[in-house]
């Protein structure tokens, strides 16, 4: 269980460190202007490719490193995807603000299509790498890249739904429309789904721990923290807790300009 404990805290630590990685990376890439955001996503193109190539590798891999590596290497994948859309080099075919006063129908298809490339970029993926790592002896690199999936699937319902708490200070000026498509509101009907199947994923990667062998307890370990940092980002919505704070200090200063407008109506529960 030592190993599975370290392999928590290892996921905890990669976790934060990455977040915060890319949030310089757009952050900075905000004071140079739209070529530094390019820039940004053309020179970390190796680390796309590094993942790709370590997702491979590792797939016949069932060590405890193999495991890690699998991990990592879907990280990177993601990561990737995630500096795109970010810079704003793959978002939607419109990334425009929200309209006021329209149907809800339409107000999720103008959302949709801020983020459109992004989500069919990942869809893409979800599906390729599934295909890729069938029948392996390490899947670890597909179950991490599927846990980010519907997490981030999850958390994107919850913002364009409602919650009561939204963090707009983190997005990048490519992305300042995006707050526009957001609803504050007490909660929604997607939250309690979302925090409840996030906590019942958590519960089975851990029961998956009892009798596993070394290189199995790291990832289910490593699935059972991911996978719970995801629960606890989805309550961040709701709790008024400083998680700002956790990368704030290493960011720039931000640039003066207008506070991105959120929507305020009342929805959900």
């Amino acid at each position: 269980m030592a190993a599975g404990w370290a392999a928590a805290l290892f996921a905890l630590f990669i976790w934060w460190f990455s977040t915060g990685v890319i949030l310089c990376v757009v952050k900075f890439s905000d004071r140079e202007g739209r070529g530094a955001h390019v820039r940004s996503v053309l020179l970390g193109l190796p680390v796309l490719l590094v993942g790709l190539w370590g997702f491979d590798v590792t797939m016949g891999d069932a060590s405890v490193i193999g495991v890690y590596l699998a991990f990592l290497s879907a990280l990177a994948i993601w990561g990737w995807v995630e500096l795109a859309f970010l810079a704003g080099v793959i978002t939607g075919p419109a990334p425009i603000p929200a309209a006021r006063n329209v149907p809800e129908w339409e107000r999720f298809l103008r959302a949709w299509g801020t983020i459109a490339y992004h989500e069919m970029l990942l869809i893409a993926l979800l599906l390729g790498l599934w295909f890729w790592s069938d029948g392996v002896a390490n899947p670890f690199g597909f179950y991490t890249f599927a846990v980010l999936f519907f997490a981030r699937i999850s958390a994107k319902l919850n913002l364009f739904y409602g919650v009561p708490k939204i963090n707009v200070d983190f997005l990048p000026d490519p992305l300042r429309h995006l707050s526009s498509h957001f609803r504050i509101a007490r909660l929604n009907w997607v939250f309690p789904v979302s925090v409840s199947v996030l906590t019942f994923a958590a519960a089975c990667w851990v029961e998956r721990l009892i009798g596993a062998g070394p290189a199995e307890t790291v990832g289910f370990a490593l699935l059972a923290a991911l996978t719970a940092l995801a629960a606890l980002e989805h309550w961040l919505m709701v709790l008024p807790l400083p998680d700002d704070k956790l990368w704030r200090w290493m960011l720039p200063a931000p640039k003066a300009q207008q506070k991105p407008r959120i929507s305020e109506e009342t929805h959900g529960l």
